[in-house]
């Protein structure tokens, strides 16, 4: 039984870091909403309570029942945790007169605190909240503050009970990785031992129990994630594993031939389906994100259950799904609402009868290519950047038409190629070209136009669920916009992404 951390989400944007900082100490962790606490059972080592938009003092604030947890396991509460359990417990919480946003210098008291251990004082730490602990709950004692709060950590006393107003997960405070792995291993007592091996070890154990004789369809998107998780189905299963590659018209340029090229010596049995009237149909005359995502979702669905037929015995359809998928796909009821469906979660219709399998459900993106190059695949597919399941059906804004997707594939094909040849590429940890549906006045030689625009979007990120954009050479983004305007017929205009996520998404539906 694996041991884990269970942390709680109150609707913080940042709640995903806290996942990935207890990760780095190889311990494994699951996200829940705060209403929604699974069972507690042995292999739940502690628990982690994280920030939210709300302020306790709301009426309609999170209520979260800790009776099996408090005093029971070891508990931290970050921000809104901190301030709840302050709240709940005996304590009070008070609209700060000077609210704390940003960077703070943390004073710890109590040097022998488990939770500092190794930490030097006066570290920067990252506050972010306008209420402030006036009084701390009952039995408890502070544990560190800062310049304008005295209250900036507590813990209970008789408990491993643990409460920081401060964000440990971000990266603008200093050690609080530490703090984190501090928790996890000198508190909760996790032996770390959650790594690429263990879990391709245990993921190919779990798949051959699961799926037994049984035949399973796969869809290659010639990405990370669905090659990663061919490569461990192929070793639980072998034979009985049926990769399907759909063009479903929404590929970049030449990409259909360029992947399935590339999986001829990975010993996957693959099937290339051209599919891209189908999509092309199912997307005529759509223009609102989520239908178009669920339009492609569905037209995928009904190409997989036409090739189900014609393998015996297939009873199983394999998803490349990964955490952030879930996650964002997930509505909290109250403090977070669902950002984008994604077309590979939420099941499958009753008349497909196929069981879904996910592998790689667990791990966040960086993690998928850490096991993908522990498993053995060549690096110039596991370093590609990540490509949405829906394609360039997301990037084509408004209505998609054959005529749109030829323009984006051909400006999209001169971005990609240039980030390559100017060694840029894997600077980046995605890029992405989209076309607006918008079109502009130009002039080309004596003669005015009316033409597309087109916005190129450069980020860097560690698994997706934050990310900031990059700061390309002028130089690079004039020579491509030259190029694109200057070779792709019916676009006369090339902007760049500034914007990070949040606030922004990384594609733009």
């Amino acid at each position: 039984m694996t041991e884990k951390i269970i942390i709680l989400d109150f609707g913080s944007q940042v709640t995903q870091l806290i996942g990935r900082r207890v990760r780095e100490h190889n311990v494994y962790c699951e996200i829940y909403p705060y209403n929604k606490i699974p069972e507690i059972d042995q292999s739940v080592k502690g628990v982690i309570l994280s920030g939210s938009p709300f302020s306790v003092r709301d009426p309609q604030a999170p209520q979260v029942d800790l009776s099996k947890i408090k005093g029971k396991l070891p508990l931290l509460a970050i921000c809104y945790g901190a301030q709840y359990l302050a709240q709940k417990f005996g304590g009070e919480v008070n609209r700060s007169f000077s609210r704390e946003y940003g960077r703070a210098m943390l004073s710890i008291e109590d040097t022998q605190c488990p939770l500092f251990k190794n930490i030097p004082s006066n570290r920067q730490v990252w506050m972010s909240h306008g209420d402030t602990i006036s009084a701390l709950p009952d039995n408890s004692v502070a544990i560190a503050s800062t310049g304008s709060i005295s209250n900036a950590a507590f813990r209970i006393k008789g408990e491993e009970t643990y409460a920081v107003q401060f964000h440990p997960e971000v990266y603008h405070t200093e050690m609080g990785s530490e703090m984190l792995g501090n928790f996890v291993k000198n508190i909760c007592g996790c032996k770390g031992d959650w790594t690429p091996d263990s879990f391709i070890e245990n993921t190919i154990a779990t798949l051959k129990q699961t799926i037994g004789d049984d035949h399973v369809i796969l869809g290659l998107s010639g990405g990370v994630d669905s090659t990663v998780a061919a490569v461990l189905m192929n070793k639980a299963i072998g034979g009985n594993l049926h990769c399907i590659f759909v063009d479903n018209g929404l590929l970049r340029k030449d990409e259909f031939s360029s992947v399935l090229a590339s999986y001829k010596d990975m010993g996957l049995n693959v099937t290339g389906v051209d599919a891209s009237e189908r999509f092309l149909s199912a997307l005529k005359g759509v223009t609102d994100p989520e239908k178009k995502r669920k339009a492609i979702g569905n037209a995928f669905i009904e190409v997989f259950d036409a090739e189900a037929h014609k393998v015996e015995n297939a009873k199983w359809l394999a998803q490349g799904t990964i955490y952030p998928d879930v996650i964002e796909s997930t509505s909290v009821n109250g403090p977070s609402s669902t950002i984008k469906s994604h077309h590979n979660v939420g099941g499958l219709p009753d008349y497909m009868k196929l069981k879904v399998v996910e592998p790689l459900r667990s791990l966040f993106k960086d993690e998928v290519r850490k096991v993908g190059r522990t498993l053995g695949i060549k690096d110039e597919l596991i370093s590609r950047h990540p490509f949405p399941g829906p394609g360039l059906g997301i990037r084509v804004l408004g209505e998609v038409t054959a005529e749109k997707l030829d323009i984006l594939k051909e400006a999209d094909h001169y971005f990609i190629d240039g980030l390559r040849k100017t060694g840029l590429y894997n600077e980046v940890w995605q890029a992405a070209t989209i076309l607006l549906p918008v079109k502009s006045v130009g002039v080309m030689g004596d003669e005015r136009t009316y033409e597309y625009t087109i916005a190129l979007r450069a980020v860097t990120s560690t698994d997706g669920m934050t990310a900031d954009w990059v700061h390309l050479p002028y130089e690079f983004l004039a020579d491509v916009s030259n190029e694109i305007i200057n070779r792709v017929k019916g676009v006369n205009r090339v902007v760049y992404d500034i914007s990070s996520k949040p606030p922004a998404t990384i594609e733009w539906e």
